[in-house]
């Protein structure tokens, strides 16, 4: 993953990060700002997921974003 990409972009994706994982805080994501390791374990905690999920959870929201933004290349 390109965390260069969610951290870049982080305040406009945020909205879809909270739309997909809406049992994240605002202090969550404020914490996280792009930083796919913390979202993930936030994720572990939050919904109790295994780490492999949650880092396949963030993966695929990072594959989404490529998808809907092909600028952030």
């Amino acid at each position: 993953m390109n965390k260069d990409i969610i951290s870049g972009k982080w305040t406009q994706l945020k909205g879809k990060a909270q739309a997909k994982w809406g049992d994240l805080t605002d202090d969550d994501f404020k914490v996280a700002e792009g930083n796919s390791e913390y979202l993930a374990g936030r994720l572990q905690e939050r919904y109790g997921w295994a780490r492999d999920r949650a880092e396949k959870e963030v993966k695929d929201f990072d594959e989404t974003l490529r998808k809907d933004y092909p600028d952030f290349r």
